[in-house]
């Protein structure tokens, strides 16, 4: 017997399958490495730019942010309240923004890193509990 090639259609049933957690935490994912880059990495690149240049660059960056976030919390908001979408975000984002400084800035890792994603936990627990 032989099976039919992955097609678009196949992926579609399989994107439509996953469950909405796991598609609005992908796509937050997604939004939050062009946010952190398009926050932080002109710091690095375009320093000796001028600031037009890394302001235009940024905000090129962050249209992908948005075209990733906007349907992540639009996915999201039927199935989780406002305050857990912003504070998934808020766990992505520190999730995203430790491993940027310290591989991409080369920023020392810090036992502060680890205290604010304990501080986030209990967030999480506190808005997912009910």
């Amino acid at each position: 017997m032989r099976r039919s090639p992955f097609t678009a259609t196949r992926a579609a049933a399989l994107f439509a399958a996953v469950s909405i957690l796991v598609r609005t935490i992908l796509l937050l994912t997604i939004s939050n490495v062009f946010m952190t880059f398009a926050w932080y990495a002109h710091l690095r690149n375009l320093h000796n730019k001028p600031l037009i240049i890394a302001a235009l660059v940024s905000w090129g960056l962050a249209l992908f942010e948005y075209l990733f976030q906007v349907p992540a919390n639009r996915i999201g908001y039927g199935q989780y309240s406002l305050a857990q979408l912003k504070i998934l975000q808020e766990v992505i984002t520190l999730s995203v923004f430790a491993p940027f400084a310290v591989f991409y800035m080369q920023q020392p890792l810090k036992l502060d890193f680890l205290w604010a994603a304990l501080c986030l936990v209990g967030a999480v627990y506190f808005m997912f509990r009910s």
